[in-house]
């Protein structure tokens, strides 16, 4: 089936495809991860501005769906159209980068969920010989259903995607009858370890973008969706199912576990803290749990990780090699989705022999998608500054996201910033192929040259303060 003739997706199977992306690994060790870096004040304060910085996101890219149906490939698109190709290509790359690594973390903490039940403890945290074999089966297993087509792997994402909600939702319900007060106020504003409310906030921001990771990802399909009002409205219920969610279970199990033993426990946490509010049936019911959200997880952010190169590859103004716009007999980027996949074990494989841990992964992961949401932000306060009848409303919503959009990468800490400009550089040689195949100069302006330029240095920065020691991650 070629995509022109491919049937469309709807509002149930788009906001399906947001919810299915956000709730995957993120949710089941978020308790843990929040309470790693932030008592339950500072975690509070931290939802608040993520809920404010993430609605705005949202809906700017609801209202760029609907004001700009031109632009139907996403986080991509906007970038490019707003800022030129080079750094169009660098959103695409790097967002597609933060999905692949992404689906590592997926793999290792689904591996560590199933290494949690006595029967299969040579599963470990998910790093041991066994995991990584096992989830390279699981990798192409599913990277053979996705390329059978997207619609039929949206439809089973569905399925998926309600079928992981129930035993969030269960947990939520239980933690709320087991709640304690005084267990929550404990050290509420954090301990002196912590260091101050700022920086505590500051520690969780990483997890919070992990966790929403994904809201975006209808403005990817757009150009299999029904319509751009279909997209708008699928990415914004995704958004308030998921908010709901994430706090919920964020917040309610600090009432169960006291912050200084949620910091350490094993992940995923959750099952933990069922486990202390029920028994150990609890512990049983969210790993299982776990195993059918990671795997729908790793169904949608499959299709979506090779969609996004394809989408910088494909047509005449591509801004990647042309040889990952193609599509085969289903419609699906299938030359894109092998490279993607490729890498996943690679770094399966890496892990197993460094043992990077899920944490790491994931604060990778974060720190690639943060220079594409800070593009879109910006592209729609452009938009918004230079409409004929000017928005008052429309200005400060956009200036908002932009805003986040950069107190996110301050948040993320130098560190990460620098370890992303590693990999950023190493798509250089992508886009130099790209734009050779339209016979076009390396770079379009002498902003664009001094952009790469920069790239180029703070990348070999890194590289260097990695190999003497001086970055520590």
């Amino acid at each position: 089936m070629t995509q022109g003739h491919e049937k469309k997706l709807g509002v149930v199977a788009m906001t399906a495809l947001v919810v299915g992306a956000v709730v995957g690994s993120g949710i089941f060790s978020l308790p843990q991860n929040m309470a790693e870096g932030a008592g339950a004040g500072p975690i509070l304060i931290a939802w608040v501005i993520t809920f404010i910085g993430m609605l705005a996101l949202t809906r700017i890219f609801q209202w760029l769906s609907l004001n700009r149906p031109d632009i139907n490939d996403g986080v991509y698109g906007y970038a490019r159209t707003g800022f030129g190709d080079y750094l169009g290509f660098n959103a695409a790359w790097g967002y597609w980068i933060s999905v692949w690594v992404g689906n590592v973390g997926y793999l290792v903490l689904l591996f560590s969920a199933l290494g949690s039940f006595s029967s299969l403890g040579f599963f470990g945290e998910g790093s041991t010989l066994p995991a990584m074999l096992c989830g390279l089966v699981v990798l192409w297993t599913l990277h053979s259903f996705v390329l059978r087509g997207i619609r039929s792997a949206a439809i089973l994402n569905i399925i998926v995607t309600l079928a992981k909600i129930v035993p969030i939702c269960l947990f939520i319900l239980c933690v709320m009858l087991a709640f304690k007060v005084e267990t929550f106020q404990m050290d509420f504003w954090g301990h002196e370890a912590l260091g101050s409310i700022t920086d505590q906030v500051k520690n969780t921001m990483l997890y919070t973008v992990w966790v929403f990771l994904g809201i975006e990802c209808a403005t990817v399909y757009a150009n299999r969706a029904h319509n751009m009002k279909v997209v708008s409205q699928a990415t914004l219920i995704g958004f308030f199912i998921t908010i709901s969610l994430l706090v919920c279970v964020s917040v309610l199990s600090l009432g169960v576990v006291p912050q200084a033993e949620l910091a350490t426990m094993r992940n995923p946490s959750m099952a933990a803290v069922m486990e202390r509010a029920v028994g150990p049936w609890g512990g049983v019911l969210i790993n299982l749990g776990l195993i059918i959200s990671v795997s729908g997880a790793l169904l949608a952010w499959s299709m979506i990780s090779s969609e996004m190169l394809y989408l910088a590859a494909r047509g005449k103004q591509n801004t990647a090699p042309t040889f990952f716009g193609r599509l085969n007999s289903h419609g699906t980027p299938a030359n894109a989705m092998w490279l993607t996949n490729a890498l996943i074990s690679l770094f399966l494989i890496i892990n197993h022999f460094n043992d990077a841990g899920y944490n790491l992964l994931i604060q990778l992961a974060s720190s690639m998608a943060l220079i594409p949401y800070l593009l879109c932000a910006a592209f729609g306060l452009k938009l918004a500054l230079k409409a004929e009848v000017r928005s008052v409303t429309l200005i400060g919503l956009t200036a908002l996201g932009t805003l986040y959009g950069a107190w996110l990468i301050y948040a993320g800490g130098t560190e990460f910033l620098l370890l992303s400009m590693i990999l950023y550089m190493v798509g250089a040689p992508f886009y130099l192929k790209a734009r050779h195949e339209r016979g076009e100069k390396l770079f379009a302006s002498p902003l664009e040259t001094t952009g790469a330029v920069f790239v180029v240095v703070l990348g070999i920065s890194a590289l260097y303060l990695l190999n003497v020691g001086e970055l520590v991650i």
